[in-house]
């Protein structure tokens, strides 16, 4: 999964403030890749959580996901090109102490070659049609499945992944027209022979406009690639960010960007707009509108440029810009297809959706508040500006008001994020003391604490996670597990990242090349609970555990290759909090609940299924027999059609501050709708609701020393 865990630079300043490679390479070599090669190996070396010999094994590791990175399917290099390749296999750590980056060179550039090869591939194989009848079995196990012998054999690869993406849109489209005959039984229906030169020919335009977004890739995007086999030699969490992805990391951690507030998407030559974002300036504005297409722009009174064509990270470089600056637009319209000159005034954009919010449910004559935290977010740039800490004070505060008599956090699908925030926030519900214990390579464990008496919550908490929730999202999580303060829901474990991440910007070791080198974003630390153990693979068990359709996936950091292991420190002291009165009744309470219920053993049910599924990688392609092997799964999965349908009998509300912002944003109002509906057909909300209605708080509130 992405890494979403990052930490202040201040730490790292302080060890990096002396440190510089600016002449370390000569002035005579101004080669960009070459110099990135070398300021990240002195990098990682000296700062990365783990020490790593650059030896055999992990050349080994760099030739295997360099070139596993660049064909995953096995569409490009053949057993012949692998021969060639395997000369470097136990050389690269030597190519790399030296600078040296030949293996890269030779692969890419075979690579561009085996892209044009395949263009005239797909299309040649695409002109007519397979044989359909032909006894034939496909492997989509592609770590399993061997590169082809030849280029001969390479082509055949070709026409069965082509004909498995055909033999699914015929049936597909088969079932559409026998839908469409229930309905009207005067519909009449295409033949074998045209459905499958229609599936081929959906097939062709998929693959075009697949191979016009590989053509606007550049060497820079494939030696993306490249560096990630080298970093990820460390761990799966470090990666370098090329500048554009550096950029797009800011604005996820920060939840804003500067600019006119769209979502924008290539589709052929053209760059669409595809939602406008709720307050943002163009919303504002009034004139953008979803599927319009962009066909120039222009900075203020400039010359329009035209961006037909324009790769989108381009397209968006220009449409982008500080806050307060004019961009005009020229747009084709999708109402009408009129061509129409859009100006709007760019401005700080933020990400409602990446935001706190918070809803209010009436259970048994009582509140209850369910605030969503989607991620730990900050804008380390502007320590002034909202992060998810300070939302998250305001957002319970809002809910005090309202007399809500307990809380859920929901922290489902919360990849992480900053470290500072989800030591605040697990401050809000304790009144002082340590959140989360971290560890720098050949160092004793640093204990960070919530020093701040004040308690924002002091009731009923219940804390929603999944096989998703991670990194910040378990800190949290752990800590309220810890001190007892709160009943953890959900999945069996949670995603199991245990490790600290920093972002550290190349040109800071090279401060004399022009242009931008991008950024690493490395493993410095392991984090720890308070109780010693650490979070890294097993993640947080839950302590009332919902079945879900991942239960039986392969799934976390366990089941990454060259994930860091589960150790201990010494345990943190601490006290817990003593909250409760009827903890283990109110678990136990609703272990029975779930095993009682039907619904849930149905989801049970369901993840087998699935995990069988998920092992069978093997499709006839045989058109009847991959009818009938399509038809028994249909049927198979029938008895789970309605498996999460489920309804409350609940009614979620927005809290009442919210109401004066629907009369000036409707878009906001729909979209707390649909997440309210959403909420009272959630079974896992339910059940996570039961239990916050049956905690009982501890009036001694005693606490015990750890």
């Amino acid at each position: 999964m992405k890494t979403k865990f990052i930490i202040p630079f201040l730490t790292l300043a302080l060890l990096f403030s002396n440190t510089t490679y600016s002449n370390s390479i000569p002035d005579t070599d101004p080669d960009k890749d070459r110099v990135i090669v070398y300021v990240l190996k002195n990098i990682l070396g000296r700062y990365h959580y783990v020490q790593k010999e650059l030896n055999d094994d992990f050349s080994k590791h760099v030739y295997t996901t360099f070139i596993d990175g660049l064909d995953p399917s096995k569409r490009y290099f053949t057993q012949e090109d692998l021969k060639e390749f395997s000369q470097f296999k136990y050389l690269i750590d030597d190519q790399l102490r030296e600078t040296n980056i030949d293996f890269y060179k030779l692969v890419y550039n075979r690579f561009l070659e085996k892209l044009g090869a395949a263009k005239n591939s797909y299309r040649a194989l695409l002109a007519q049609p397979f044989n359909y009848k032909k006894d034939e079995v496909i492997d989509i196990d592609y770590d399993k499945v061997p590169f082809a012998k030849n280029e001969i054999e390479l082509v055949d690869y070709w026409r069965k992944q082509l004909k498995l993406s055909i033999l699914s849109r015929i049936e597909d489209a088969e079932n559409s027209q026998n839908e469409k005959i229930k309905k009207d039984p005067t519909f009449k229906k295409k033949s074998f022979a045209e459905l499958e030169e229609e599936a081929r020919k959906e097939v062709l335009k998929n693959m075009n406009d697949l191979y016009l977004r590989i053509d606007e890739l550049e060497n820079s995007d494939w030696y993306s690639t490249f560096l990630n086999s080298v970093v990820s030699g460390f761990d799966p969490h470090t990666t370098y960010m090329s500048p554009r992805r550096k950029s797009r990391f800011d604005q996820e951690m920060s939840g804003k960007l500067e600019g006119i507030g769209a979502r924008l998407q290539k589709k052929g030559i053209y760059t669409h707009i595809v939602e406008l974002i709720s307050g943002g300036p163009a919303w504002k504005q009034g004139e953008l509108e979803a599927d319009d297409i962009i066909l120039k722009v222009a900075q203020g009174n400039e010359e329009p440029l035209d961006i037909v064509g324009m790769r989108l990270d381009d397209a968006i470089k220009f449409i982008k810009g500080k806050k307060g600056t004019e961009v005009r637009l020229t747009v084709k319209k999708k109402i009408d297809g009129s061509t129409k000159v859009i100006p709007i005034i760019r401005d700080v954009v933020e990400l409602e959706e990446t935001f706190v919010k918070s809803s209010i449910v009436e259970k048994n004559g009582e509140k209850y508040g369910v605030i969503n935290l989607p991620r730990f977010y900050i804008d380390f740039n502007d320590l002034s500006r909202r992060d998810a800490a300070k939302d998250m004070e305001k957002e319970i505060e809002r809910l005090k008001s309202e007399n809500v008599k307990g809380l859920i956090v929901d922290l489902r699908d919360n990849g992480g994020g900053s470290l500072k925030t989800a030591i605040e926030i697990g401050g809000l519900f304790i009144e002082k003391g340590p959140i989360v214990q971290v560890k720098y390579r050949g160092e004793q464990p640093l204990v960070k604490n919530d020093t701040d008496a004040k308690i924002q919550w002091d009731g009923p908490l219940v804390v929603m996670v999944n096989e998703f929730s991670a990194s910040a999202s378990e800190i949290f999580a752990a800590a309220m597990q810890d001190y007892k303060r709160g009943v953890i829901i959900g999945g069996k474990q949670t995603y199991g990242k245990g490790t600290v991440q920093n972002v550290l910007p190349i040109n800071r070791f090279y401060e004399k090349y022009p242009s931008d080198l991008g950024a690493l974003k490395m493993t410095i630390q392991k984090f720890y609970r308070i109780n010693g153990g650490s979070t890294q693979i097993e993640g947080v068990y839950s302590d009332i555990s919902l079945p879900s359709r991942y239960s039986y996936m392969k799934f976390g950091e366990r089941d990454l290759d060259g994930a860091l292991p589960w150790d201990k420190v010494q345990q943190a002291k601490y006290n817990t909090t003593n909250s409760y009165s009827n903890f283990a009744d109110v678990v136990y309470n609703s272990k029975q609940r779930i095993m009682k219920n039907d619904k849930f053993q149905k989801i049970n049910d369901y993840a087998k299924w699935l995990k069988k599924n998920q092992e069978e990688k093997t499709y006839s392609l045989n058109y009847n027999e991959f009818k009938k092997e399509s038809e028994q799964k249909n049927k198979e999965g029938e008895q789970f059609k309605e498996v999460f349908k489920f309804d409350s009998n609940l009614t979620f509300n927005s809290p009442k501050y919210e109401l004066d912002l629907f009369k000036k944003d409707t878009v906001l109002e729909e979209k707390r709708i649909v997440w309210h509906k959403n909420l009272k057909k959630d079974i896992y909300m339910n059940e996570a609701l039961n239990v916050l209605s049956e905690l009982k708080m501890n009036n001694n509130h005693i606490a015990v020393k750890h």
